[in-house]
């Protein structure tokens, strides 16, 4: 062979060698910025329920009507617990705002168990999503009396 026919197959016109191309990268850019990641309104809901859930004075979540319901359907075998009972999520493509109903034990100051819970949510919502939390709306339905039952329906099974 001779040197120009070497040189031809080892060569584009524009003097590259094969390995020169061959480390040329191709899509551009970071390949985390390369499609798109959605959250449901139901992931949010859960961080939020548990996050809610792990501050002290916090007895349950929800309505009086909602606690009930949940408590008969815990009862059921095979079902779980609803930890997004008393929270409801909107969730854009960057931010996202929730909404929480508790109740709170008797004795502690609700204004403190409210920013703690908004804090323990924020955080725990923007750490595991990276979505930013825009607002914690807290609503207290009701007040955990010392002597007063859970209010969960008496099984009728025996």
């Amino acid at each position: 062979m001779t040197d120009m026919t070497e040189r031809n197959r080892s060569e584009n016109p524009e003097g590259e060698t094969p390995q020169t191309r061959r480390t040329t990268r191709r899509g551009g850019g970071d390949p985390a910025t390369r499609g798109r990641t959605t959250i449901a309104d139901g992931v949010v809901e859960k961080i939020a329920g548990l996050a809610a859930r792990d501050v002290l004075g916090v007895h349950a979540m929800g309505s009086g009507l909602s606690r009930t319901f949940g408590a008969v359907r815990d009862r059921v075998p095979g079902s779980s617990k609803a930890v997004t009972r008393g929270v409801k999520a909107e969730v854009g493509e960057v931010q996202t705002a929730l909404d929480l109903e508790i109740v709170v034990e008797y004795g502690v100051s609700i204004a403190d168990v409210a920013r703690a819970v908004r804090e323990n949510v924020i955080t725990a919502v923007e750490r595991m999503t990276g979505l930013e939390v825009v607002e914690v709306n807290i609503a207290v339905s009701d007040v955990k009396l010392p002597d007063e039952e859970d209010e969960e329906p008496e099984s009728r099974l025996q």
